[in-house]
């Protein structure tokens, strides 16, 4: 079997010519983007806006260049990204769109609009069925789900719960609304915290097995019916039902994998990655502050296999550093378990080759 290729170019420029934004347009090509985007095909630019506070996430300008090359092969590009399960300042899409704003990516400098793909509260959502281990089907994002192409662009960093985060976790986490993030990251049901409840019924109303009931103005679950799909922590405006954690470290890897394989399920042959490898922080960009680099700044890959371009991006930080920096900033995370998944379940290859620019 012939390896996946993955396309890499170093951050060394001695001209114009060779700067880091036209290096990347050329990226774009030499990994064949331009394959897969017909003529005014919607194509999803899925990235990370960067919460409020942190400045390590994905350039802006460099973004447009990725949007430009879309639009010259006839595609009409979105930027994109969902909702969070956390509070802060993106659980929403009105606050969402206003920090991707704030942090840079507006029109004028980006080219293309900015959707937020499920929508005002994180409601709009497909379910796609997968039958694997963990889940039958997920939920993902609606106008992700029903763009046409999609070229996913990651933020290579540290990641407390995954060890790293990279293309999978772009997809799995990314592509996924806020209860179906809530179910990669928990096996626990949900919680009523009584002093918080308001008896609103947001939770009773939003929940598709009918097993909250409002008694004496306090939700109350049953937890024979309940199956834990995680709607109800995202609609309770006053966090009353507690968003849970807690899951098996290797189980939430493989459930991370069968998201990513359920966000790409109806795009065979339609998805490409680039992923910058520079201010490899320990931490998410989710988090309200950029933590000191734990690696060199390398470069910028790309490939159409998630598999390979991960375990690439984790190979070099590691080589360049001389250990696993991954495995030193959040011990006892087995962060590879992920790519040995992830390619069980056919979505890429751990065998690859660089070729570099």
């Amino acid at each position: 079997m012939d390896k996946s290729k993955v396309y890499f170019c170093d951050l060394y420029s001695d001209s114009q010519n060779k700067n880091l934004f036209n290096r990347l347009r050329k990226l774009f090509d030499v990994a064949g983007f331009n394959e897969f985007i017909g003529k005014n095909d919607l194509v999803a630019i899925k990235l990370h806006f960067g919460e409020k506070g942190n400045f390590t996430y994905m350039h802006p300008v460099a973004v447009r260049q990725v949007v430009d090359k879309v639009k010259e092969y006839g595609g009409k590009p979105f930027l994109t990204d969902t909702n969070t399960l956390y509070t802060g300042s993106r659980t929403n899409s009105v606050d969402h769109l206003t920090t991707a704003i704030e942090n840079g990516f507006a029109y004028s400098v980006v080219n293309a609009p900015v959707i937020i793909a499920d929508g005002v509260l994180g409601k709009n959502v497909e379910e796609v069925k997968i039958n694997k281990k963990h889940f039958d089907t997920v939920k993902i994002a609606g106008e992700i789900h029903n763009s046409s192409s999609m070229i996913v662009m990651s933020h290579f960093k540290g990641h407390e719960m995954a060890g790293f985060g990279g293309a999978l976790k772009n997809l799995a986490m990314g592509c996924a609304t806020p209860a179906g993030k809530q179910m990669q990251h928990s096996d626990v049901k949900p919680a009523v915290k009584d002093s918080k409840c308001i008896g609103c019924s947001l939770c009773a109303k939003s929940c598709p097995k009918e097993a909250i009931s409002i008694e004496n103005r306090i939700a109350v679950i049953d937890y024979d019916l309940c199956y834990g799909c995680g709607e109800c922590p995202t609609v309770c405006p006053t966090r009353a039902i507690k968003v849970q954690w807690e899951t098996d470290g290797t189980i939430f890897l493989e459930k991370m994998a069968e998201y990513a394989y359920g966000a790409v399920e109806n795009k065979e042959n339609k998805v490409g990655y680039i992923t910058f490898v520079m201010n490899v922080t320990p931490l998410c960009d989710c988090v309200p502050f950029s933590g000191r680099p734990i690696s060199h700044d390398i470069g910028i890959f790309a490939s159409k296999d998630p598999v390979a371009l991960d375990q690439a991006c984790y190979d070099a930080v590691c080589e360049s550093m001389k250990h696993d920096v991954f495995k030193h900033a959040h011990p006892g995370v087995h962060a590879t378990k992920i790519l040995d998944y992830a390619e069980e379940l056919g979505l890429g290859s751990k065998d690859y080759e660089i070729i570099k620019l």
